[in-house]
């Protein structure tokens, strides 16, 4: 019997002329340049920090909020900005998110003043949220093909690698001109994406579907409870006060969403679509990759600049091996599943990522640079295999109709890993008598959330060939 999430398929064949046209090159245009410069804003802010701080004479919890301004929103929306784009249309909601963060931008590098700069943050945030889902749906709806559409969620992940790769790099050279300059480098950007999005055809729309309100309002609040609860406890401690209130919030509003989608007559996220094992198995797997991977950058950081003394720019620039390797990786995850099945590349990948986690733990606190260099690399090459191909399964096993939000619920998977990896990390390595021991503590639980995963994804099975 076909899965609940396989059974609702949208016609492929008729849509097939489409695949590898055209339109759906700038499709994969368009999504692959809003993805990078998504990722590239995420990361390319940390390096002006101490310059805005200077400019607006701002303290280091003004300019915490820079930067977690944009994750909270970003991870708070993005299963509500899943579901408005399977309702809107994918087109037209990637477009909307385009102009809310082009904006959002032109108004950070506008900012008179330090509250101006965290508002447009916020909005930034909250375009990014739309963007990610968004572009995804617009490439499940540009190649219907599964071996065509793998190969463009390749291309479309190694745009975010190359984001990563490029932003402490590009921030440290635009900052030394102005760190405005962060900000107006997204609006060329913003524009082409812009300009190749209206070269293709506009999505198809269910706005006759109720807006489920119940559901997007208890999604935003537990979604930022939880992102909330973990930035700030990596500021102070798990336990204090208003973590333990914004983790109430969290579990309150994720059981009343919960109930919301099982009783609601038009539910945001249709519970049989949690249920079915490869959304179930998927997120997980992405869940755990991030805990992995920005767990791992976490502790590099903090390690390579305390035990190493490197500054802030050498240490971004250590990380670069790693990233520009990733961007190389990710393309041939389609290869490998076309030529091994797509469990091949997500099982390895989880491995590969394994294996650089415990290998991390074996050096002794004086390694030098190089080696902790060589060694983070498994970790992200690992990821920059299995993202991709467990995506690339993901939406072969929904229907169309359900892409934005199949991808909204994955990566906010995600971002939900990544978040509480630095939390629960933070504080392991500030409880252990030596931050080294503390490291190795937490990358040992990052390995065998991983290897958990990776035994998971035997059950996976390949979606019917279309």
């Amino acid at each position: 019997m076909s899965s609940p999430v396989a059974s609702t398929r949208s016609s492929a064949g008729t849509e097939s002329s489409r695949a590898g046209g055209t339109g759906a090159r700038w499709a994969l245009a368009a999504a692959l340049l809003g993805f990078f410069v998504m990722t590239l804003d995420a990361l390319i802010v940390n390096v002006a920090l101490p310059e805005i701080g200077r400019d607006f004479d701002s303290g280091i919890t003004g300019l915490q909020w820079v930067v977690d301004g944009y994750t909270l929103m970003f991870a708070a929306l993005l299963l509500s900005a899943g579901s408005v784009t399977d309702r809107i249309g994918a087109r037209q909601a990637f477009g909307a998110g385009l102009v809310l963060f082009t904006a959002a931008s032109a108004a950070c590098g506008f900012a008179p003043n330090l509250g101006v700069l965290v508002v447009a943050r916020l909005v930034q945030g909250a375009g990014a949220a739309v963007i990610v889902p968004a572009s995804l749906a617009l490439i499940r709806e540009a190649f219907p093909g599964s071996a065509q559409r793998a190969r463009a969620i390749s291309i479309w992940a190694m745009g975010g690698s190359v984001g990563a790769a490029a932003g402490p790099v590009l921030g440290g050279v635009l900052s030394e001109i102005s760190w405005r300059m962060i900000f107006f480098v997204n609006l060329p950007v913003g524009v082409l994406a812009l300009f190749l999005l209206t070269r293709t055809r506009r999505s198809p729309r269910r706005a006759d579907t109720p807006f489920d309100w119940t559901g997007q309002l208890t999604a935003v609040a537990a979604m930022g409870g939880l992102t909330y609860a973990a930035i700030e406890a990596g500021a102070v401690r798990l336990t204090a006060p208003r973590v333990l209130v914004a983790l109430l919030v969290a579990v309150a509003a994720g059981a009343a969403f919960l109930i919301a989608q099982a009783r609601g007559r038009n539910p945001m996220v249709p519970l049989p679509l949690l249920r079915e094992r490869t959304m179930a198995i998927s997120a997980s797997i992405g869940f755990a990759l991030n805990v992995g991977f920005y767990g791992m950058i976490f502790l590099l950081s903090l390690y390579l600049q305390q035990e190493h003394g490197l500054s802030p720019l050498a240490t971004r620039l250590a990380f670069l091996p790693m990233t520009l390797l990733t961007a190389f990786v990710s393309p041939t995850a389609a290869w490998c599943a076309r030529k091994f099945g797509p469990r091949m590349p997500i099982i390895t990948g989880q491995l590969a990522m394994t294996a650089g986690l415990v290998l991390l733990c074996v050096p002794r606190a004086s390694a030098p640079t190089w080696l902790m260099v060589l060694l983070m690399i498994p970790v992200g090459t690992g990821g920059g295999l299995a993202v991709p191909a467990v995506t690339s399964l993901l939406l072969d096993r929904v229907p169309a109709e359900r892409a934005g939000t199949a991808s909204g619920v994955l990566n906010t998977a995600r971002q939900v890993g990544g978040a509480l990896a630095v939390a629960v990390f933070g504080a392991l390595v500030a409880q252990h008598a030596t931050f080294f021991h503390g490291l190795r503590t937490s990358l040992l639980t990052a390995a065998g959330l991983v290897l958990l995963t990776a035994a998971a994804s035997l059950l996976l099975r390949p979606a019917p060939q279309q």
